[in-house]
């Protein structure tokens, strides 16, 4: 390396460190790395997303400084593989709730099998039939018995197989458990909220929106498994482009969705908070399989604006009040109510 190389790399050292410092960031080699590469300006776009951040007042998560690495310093293979365990979780995702719903199914065809045998079984017993059509019903009572068999067979089979997929699904949850985002909304997942929630609890004006689907289990009851991750995805995917400046919406859990809007007050948060529930309310989704078409999709939202002196866990714990009031108000509705 020539000596003007060392001096510069020396110089940038020399202003990574007090950044660093400034904005209390752990001096881990991921985060050195980050910096030291704002401060020599080699990524002009890594620059402008950190500048956008510093400029609004807002400190940089954890979870968003990982992300900004991933996105700008990482190598290709790294990105490759954590794309690849995203879809992977995804695919183990769909396949599982599939096989959850052909279980449920096969439960059913076991059923009514059951029944159709106790008839032919009574036609046999009561003598209603010649001797040529008892033939028959001897006939289709062995064959309904085998596949009545084959039904348990296939049954246990799913059973075995859900259950490697519900171990396979554990095991790639603990190789990632970095993971930022949700594999099937593609949403920041709870974690990444978690750590921004934090990191921002501190700004001088903040408001969150705690987002719940209603009756979500009678969608999955009624229509099966799938088409409850496409109402998932469907909503996510509204509440994605209904946020606007800094607004963030993250996978919280389950049917939950929650959106932090650093900048926002009360008021302001409400009024976006109506606007999302009412575009809602138009979802369609199709079901491809079968081509089922659900409409009448509602969510129930609270939003609550943090206080001063506020805990994370409390301005969420005020949020998940407020919307346990509008799900027993009758759902499909925002609160407070002004």
């Amino acid at each position: 390396m020539a000596k003007t190389d060392i001096e510069k790399s020396f110089q940038t050292l020399k202003s990574t460190i007090p950044l660093l410092l400034k904005y209390n960031i752990p001096a881990i080699p991921t985060n050195y790395a980050l910096w030291y590469t704002y401060v020599s300006n080699d990524s002009p776009q890594l620059n402008q997303d950190i500048d956008e951040n510093l400029q609004k007042g807002y400190p940089l998560s954890v979870a968003k400084t990982k992300e900004l690495y991933r996105n700008y310093l990482s190598e290709k293979q790294e990105v490759d593989a954590w794309q690849l365990r995203q879809s992977m979780e995804a695919m183990l995702l769909e396949v599982s709730q599939s096989m959850k719903d052909t279980k449920s199914d096969t439960t059913e065809f076991k059923s009514l099998m059951d029944a159709n045998l106790d008839n032919l079984s009574k036609v046999e017993k009561e003598g209603l039939s010649v001797t040529e059509v008892m033939a028959l019903v001897r006939k289709m009572v062995h064959e309904l018995q085998a596949i009545r068999q084959k039904t348990i067979s296939f049954s246990g089979s799913l059973v075995k197989a859900e259950k490697e997929i519900e171990s396979l699904k554990l095991k790639l949850q603990e190789s990632q458990h970095e993971a930022l985002y949700d594999a099937l909304t593609g949403l920041c997942n709870r974690r990444y909220f978690d750590s921004e929630i934090e990191s921002k609890i501190g700004i001088d004006k903040m408001s969150l929106m705690l987002i719940d689907i209603d009756h979500f289990k009678i969608i999955n009851d009624t229509h099966g498994h799938l088409m409850g991750d496409l109402v998932l995805k469907a909503v996510a995917k509204k509440l994605q482009s209904g946020c606007r400046e800094d607004a963030q919406v993250f996978r919280y859990g389950g049917e939950e969705f929650v959106i932090l809007m650093p900048g926002a007050d009360l008021q302001k948060a409400r009024h976006i908070a109506d606007v999302m529930r009412r575009s809602i309310e138009k979802i369609a989704v199709k079901d491809r399989r079968t081509g089922n078409v659900l409409g009448d999709v509602t969510v129930s939202i609270g939003v609550a604006q943090r206080t001063k002196g506020e805990q994370p866990h409390d301005l969420v714990e005020r949020a998940d009040k407020l919307l346990y009031k509008a799900k027993t108000l009758g759902r499909n509705r925002v609160m407070p109510i002004s």
